[in-house]
């Protein structure tokens, strides 16, 4: 199918919001049906003229909203969607009248936001023009299953530098999203395993382990992270962490807690870790903790990035480094499966990292999230409210601490009517909150707002909770 989209080049709305607007648009009018299949990335961007990055990030946001899915190796369909109805010209009116209706927002808090503003365009568009300016055929045909040797490689040394993590290119794979990489390790180890996640925790993670049919259990988490204590009495022999920098609480786990969780899957045969480090690029107090990955010589870690984080969300490029024994499983059993992700975009990635301009990015992002960070701080230190703060010292996200007797959903209404987002963490916890008698915690996210931004919907906040 084709979609017309008139794109207005000169409008100060960014392309990639246009596609993404007209697309949920058709969508909640009922002409995108459930179930019908959307244009390639790659055939939208040829039919539109513009950049595959920028249909890719339309296609991100819709994927975030669950407007529309994601399906491997098939491409991307309109959701299903329980409560989207069709829009008929009879109900326009409501409909409208429903949507002045619905909370309007100036400020959006988000904790998983993403510094769009920020893509390296320019060096991308260049770096995609240098590896397409020869004719390369072998580009066009299938690659490595594993993802390309030298974007493995690259990966590797970033890897080995900047986190610690003690592997060969071997040992990498490469593929389309963390939601891909998990379901191919069940591939690799099946699904007979029980994993233990922390509660809170990354509740997408969690429905992915869900639906892949493991048994699943949570482990509570105290100040340093997972209880190992917890951890052995679950019956788990798979443990999913994020000790760099856990979501949502933003706890960093420290070394000996480290150890012990190590200690754990030596115990017993057949017992793994999942370190999930998705953001451990945005450190602001201190050097980074290197991964656990690094302090594991028994092979027990299976570690896994994302360059969603610190690139941009729709260019779908994540990785996983396994274990050398998982790794004969893989290639015994596995390596038919090819890569989900194209050797065009791995090159001009694998360019991208060796040529120096990731780290240079890494830079002019993690000085602009610091200036953001210290902006939050500073105007909620200087506030007077009545909360403590805690996860600030990574990320790009931090926690306020509500002492007794106002609930999060006050706290979240009340900002609404002043034109600010946030979030509540219970929305983060599997199964309900056990009361343990503190107050509510509010998380509020800083990467896609500007300094002035955040003055001034910290402000209003402090009008909201006063």
């Amino acid at each position: 199918m084709e979609l017309t989209i008139n794109l207005q080049t000169g409008s100060k709305t960014p392309l990639y919001e246009q596609i993404y607007d007209y697309i949920r648009q058709e969508i909640q009018s009922g002409r995108l049906k459930s179930g019908e299949r959307l244009p390639s990335t790659r055939a939208l961007s040829r039919h539109l003229e513009v950049s595959r990055s920028t249909v890719e990030l339309a296609y991100e946001q819709l994927l975030s909203e669950g407007y529309v899915e994601a399906q491997p190796y098939r491409g991307f369909f309109v959701a299903e969607i329980e409560g989207l109805y069709q829009i008929s010209r009879s109900s326009e009116r409501e409909e409208k009248k429903k949507q002045s209706e619905a909370p309007k927002y100036r400020y959006d808090f988000s904790p998983s936001g993403v510094d769009l503003k920020s893509f390296p365009y320019n060096t991308w568009r260049k770096l995609s023009r240098e590896c397409l300016t020869d004719d390369r055929t072998e580009l066009f045909r299938l690659g490595d299953p594993q993802g390309e040797y030298g974007l493995r490689s690259a990966i590797a040394n970033y890897l080995y530098q900047a986190r610690g993590v003690n592997c060969r290119p071997e040992q990498l794979i490469v593929g389309a999203g963390n939601d891909y990489i998990l379901m191919l390790l069940t591939t690799i180890i099946g699904s007979s395993h029980k994993i233990a996640v922390e509660n809170p925790t990354y509740r997408q993670a969690f429905r992915l382990f869900e639906r892949l049919s493991y048994k699943l259990c949570t482990v509570d988490m105290d100040r340093k992270g997972m209880s190992v204590d917890g951890l052995r009495a679950s019956g788990a022999d798979i443990a999913f962490v994020m000790p760099s920098h856990q979501y949502p609480l933003g706890t960093v786990m420290p070394m000996k807690r480290r150890m012990e969780l190590l200690k754990w899957a030596e115990e017993r045969e057949g017992r793994y870790i999942i370190e999930d480090d998705y953001d451990s690029e945005f450190r602001y107090k201190g050097k980074p903790i290197p991964a656990l990955q690094g302090y594991d010589s028994k092979g027990n870690v299976i570690y896994t990035g994302t360059f969603s984080k610190s690139i941009a969300p729709a260019i779908r490029m994540s990785y996983i480094v396994l274990p050398e024994k998982i790794l004969r499983i893989y290639r015994e059993k596995c390596s038919f499966l090819s890569s989900t992700v194209s050797r065009v975009d791995q090159l001009i990635l694998q360019r991208f990292i060796g040529e120096g301009y990731y780290e240079r990015h890494l830079n002019k992002t993690r000085a602009l999230y610091r200036s953001r960070h210290d902006t939050l701080l500073r105007c909620l230190r200087e506030s007077g409210g009545q909360f403590e703060i805690s996860g600030e010292n990574a990320g790009v996200h931090l926690l306020l601490h509500f002492p007794p007797g106002r609930t999060e959903e006050d706290l979240i209404e009340s900002a609404g009517k002043k034109g600010v987002r946030v979030y509540g963490l219970s929305g983060y916890y599997v199964g309900e909150k056990k009361e343990d008698g503190a107050g509510p915690v509010i998380l509020l996210g800083y990467a896609n707002m500007s300094e002035t931004k955040i003055a001034d919907a910290v402000h209003l906040l402090m009008e909201a909770w006063q």
